[in-house]
């Protein structure tokens, strides 16, 4: 199991650092098929149908509630954006890279 995916988010209501290039490098590893750019981490996900993408799509954010964290996403047909990023603190949070390793596991079930 991913242990990033095993964390829980902690809460972030500012006042702490971004992580630094370096450290979101070391934690994007971890995770398959997410791109760092910039402040935010990303991953498009595909489906066969609009039926499985809004199954994704609300177990999504059913772990989002779960975690406190929330992505922003933009859905079509057969694909899902993910972009991560912690707004409080204006770029990337450990927070971030437990959230993506959770929706990982998710889609792989």
């Amino acid at each position: 199991m991913n242990e990033l995916a095993a964390q829980k988010c902690k809460p972030c209501e500012g006042g702490i650092e971004p992580l630094t290039a370096e450290k979101a490098s070391v934690f994007l590893k971890q995770l398959e098929g997410w791109q760092l750019k910039g402040k935010q981490i990303s991953k498009t996900y595909t489906f066969k149908n609009y039926y499985q993408t809004m199954a994704f799509v609300n177990a999504l954010a059913w772990v989002s509630h779960r975690e406190d964290h929330h992505p922003d996403i933009t859905v079509g047909y057969n694909r899902c954006d993910v972009v991560y990023m912690t707004h409080a603190i204006d770029g990337l949070s450990e927070n971030d890279f437990i959230c993506a390793a959770k929706i990982d596991k998710l889609f792989s079930v």
